[in-house]
């Protein structure tokens, strides 16, 4: 259950969010930015290997999910950081605010970016790009995308308390990128060597974007990525909480 400050820390994590305009701008503008240059080396009939995706469908999915990716990772991880030396976090350690109740007020807290950072690589993929479907495919896109974005925001959280203000940058470039490649955010899977097939089926990312792959070919998102998914979140989410309560000791 969440507390008072819990619910205090959310409101206030979220209003900061939305207050920081430069942030928002480059986080949705970034990933339609990447679509359209991407795409635009692709023709509109080449297809994904074994499948009927087309590779403009597979961009729209891939370049939504990465830019979600972009705004909850690489946001969450600097900005915990820099506040863990600006004393911020020593701040709340005064306060009754459970170790739950601070990862969750900075996942909701990057989920505000993460919406409209999807919703405008879809109209541009629509209006641009041509890509077409049906109304309970575009809204299950938006939300399935939106909600595994959560994943990697409880990633951001726990890396920012697993890293110092320094490391935090390399560190998270590290995994933002390793993430993106080999989970086939950046091109499809099937054309990797197979043994690194065999390790991105595993991966967040994969399962991540698989969740829009599936909806596009007019289906539902396959029961074992959603299961990686939910495993990964607890992962994530309970490090982060172990990790700020581990910090609040040694206070």
């Amino acid at each position: 259950m969440l507390n008072l400050f819990s619910w205090a820390l959310i409101r206030l994590e979220v209003t900061r969010t939305l207050r920081n305009k430069k942030f928002m701008f480059f986080s949705v503008i970034y990933p339609s930015v990447l679509y359209v240059l991407i795409s635009s080396t692709q023709n509109t009939t080449d297809k994904v290997p074994h499948t009927d995706l087309t590779l403009q469908s597979f961009f729209m999915v891939s370049m939504a999910s990465f830019g979600a990716l972009t705004a909850v990772l690489m946001g969450n991880s600097e900005r915990i950081a820099k506040e863990r030396e600006k004393g911020w976090v020593r701040q709340l350690r005064l306060t009754a605010l459970p170790g739950h109740g601070y990862v969750l007020a900075k996942i909701a807290g990057a989920a505000m970016v993460t919406l409209p950072c999807i919703v405008v690589v879809f109209i541009v993929a629509a209006s641009a790009k041509h890509v077409r479907f049906d109304l309970w495919q575009w809204l299950a896109l938006t939300g399935l995308i939106w909600a595994g974005s959560l994943v990697f925001a409880a990633l951001g959280v726990a890396i920012g308390y697993l890293a110092s203000g320094d490391a935090v940058r390399p560190i998270t470039m590290i995994v933002y990128f390793g993430l993106s490649i080999l989970g086939g955010l950046w091109m499809p899977t099937s054309t990797f060597p197979q043994w690194i097939q065999n390790i991105s089926e595993w991966l967040p990312t994969h399962a991540y974007a698989a969740l829009g792959q599936a909806v596009e070919m007019g289906g539902a998102p396959h029961g074992r990525d959603v299961a990686i998914l939910c495993v990964y979140f607890l992962l994530f989410a309970g490090g982060a909480a172990h990790l700020y309560r581990k910090d609040t000791l040694k206070a």
